[in-house]
């Protein structure tokens, strides 16, 4: 297993010191392909669904067998960057971009399960399929949703994946549906001063928006969130602004819970258009579902990750402390033992790994990279993730996940209750997918990563 073992660190120690926002990361996804064609593995797909950084990447042997996907992420977030130290400090490319939600080790982990279940198949012989689909951007429009859209993941019999967290565990856990949203509004500019009579503020149908949507939230469920952001609102007082444009977030229990928040928030838009004499546009860019459990397969996840011990040295434990003293909280360093089986949670967050919940069984688990009584995205996570306890949890979770996805491959049994939990989980709803039928490509993808050269061709001949 040395082969893997490196390949794995390699992934999550060079993605952690290229740390790239999603939808630009260009390396990371290179380094996870570099790895994997080199254990063997076909490239499938590049660009998938039309993320440019998203890949699919696959081994098979014999005939027939099972199918089992792997989803590795690698997108990191903004001014996050840190250096492997228990202290704030920049890291490798500053303080601008880093590993906040250890996606570094996430990746390494899925990807280095999959090249070592492919070791173990070969050794037993054992028939089957090996999938790994380079999930890009899960933080901001993730090609998982994409790819869903494509339905990539109704061939799989499973689909596995993890996530760092400040303890190890498995269970029965929902995460929210969500839909995200540009709002804009156009009016037209005029002199505040001289005579603000003749402008149409966007920026007041921007408050007035945002107002709609406070006495909104009287009157929704418990269960919903609903947060946004003025992304833009004018750009000088004395000018009466003829743009602004809002950044919301929607969440709930299921689709059809946000898809009425969705169409509440769409009629406050058009009522602050009305009410200012202005114009708005309702740019609903992104969704996806909420994510189903599968009891057999949360019970696989739990059974492997119970048998590695949470071994951490002094020298990990105190580093982990050091970084509890910074943030003010309890000085308990990392977690020891793993939790109990988890039975029906729930938690306000949303995952673009619930779009593959609807198309095939998901198994998913959680394992320490970051010290107790600290949140993810936060300095702490990327500081964790560029020394050993971000290398062992890379490891241990190939671990895992390797030994969980040779028992699916080896166990009939196995999998056809996995597919018949996750059968009647979703019951008859069908699959729609979460994204508007015109979106084929993110919004926020950046143009540097969508131009063909043909722009500068034609730019060239402008002054023929």
């Amino acid at each position: 297993m040395e082969v893997s073992r490196n390949a794995i660190l390699r992934i999550s120690r060079e993605v952690w010191a290229n740390a790239e926002l999603g939808l630009a990361e260009r390396r990371s996804s290179a380094i996870h392909l570099r790895e994997l064609e080199a254990a063997g593995f076909r490239v499938a797909s590049r660009g998938t669904s039309g993320v440019p950084t998203a890949f699919v990447a696959e081994w098979s042997q014999g005939s027939g067998g099972a199918s089992i996907g792997f989803m590795p992420e690698y997108d990191a977030l903004p001014g996050l960057g840190n250096a492997a130290e228990p202290r704030r400090a920049p890291g490798p490319t500053g303080a601008e971009v880093g590993h906040g939600c250890g996606h570094n080790m996430l990746g390494a982990g899925c990807t280095g399960g999959a090249i070592a279940l492919k070791r173990m198949m070969e050794g037993a012989g054992t028939p089957g399929t090996v999938r790994v689909y380079g999930c890009a951007a899960e933080e901001t429009e993730g090609a998982k949703v994409y790819m869903a859209r494509d339905h990539l993941f109704e061939r799989d019999d499973a689909v596995l994946a993890w996530h760092p967290a400040p303890v190890a565990g498995a269970g029965l856990a929902r995460l929210n549906a969500v839909d995200k949203a540009k709002v804009i509004f156009r009016g037209r500019a005029a002199h505040a001063g001289f005579a603000p009579w003749e402008g149409r503020s966007a920026l007041k149908a921007a408050e007035m928006f945002g107002i709609g949507v406070q006495m909104m939230r009287e009157h929704v469920l418990p269960t919903a969130r609903i947060h946004y952001i003025y992304e833009h609102a004018g750009v000088a007082p004395n000018v009466v602004p003829d743009f602004a444009q809002i950044w919301i977030v929607l969440r709930d229990l299921d689709r059809p819970k946000v898809e009425a928040l969705t169409r509440w928030v769409r009629q406050i838009a058009a009522g602050a258009a009305a009410a200012t004499q202005t114009e708005a546009e309702f740019v609903h860019f992104y969704g996806t579902h909420d994510l189903l459990p599968n009891e057999p397969l949360a019970q696989l996840m739990h059974r492997h990750l119970s048998a590695v011990p949470l071994e951490w040295t002094e020298e990990e434990q105190a580093f982990a402390r050091a970084c509890q003293r910074e943030i003010g909280v309890r000085e308990a360093g990392m977690a020891t033992r793993p939790l109990p089986f988890l039975r029906d949670i729930s938690a306000g967050g949303a995952t673009d790994v619930g779009e593959v919940s609807y198309q095939a069984p998901v198994g998913v688990f959680a394992w320490p990279t970051l010290p107790l009584g600290i949140g993810l995205h936060t300095w702490p996570v990327t500081a964790c993730g560029g020394m050993s306890i971000g290398d062992k949890a890379s490891l241990n979770t190939a671990r895992i996940l390797a030994a969980a996805s040779f028992d699916l491959m080896a166990d009939p049994a196995l999998r056809e209750a996995t597919r018949a939990d996750f059968l009647r989980r979703r019951g008859d709803r069908s699959y729609t997918p979460a994204l508007p039928d015109d979106r084929r490509r993110p919004l926020g993808l950046p143009a540097f990563m969508t131009r063909t050269g043909d722009d500068e061709v034609v730019a060239g001949m402008e002054g023929a």
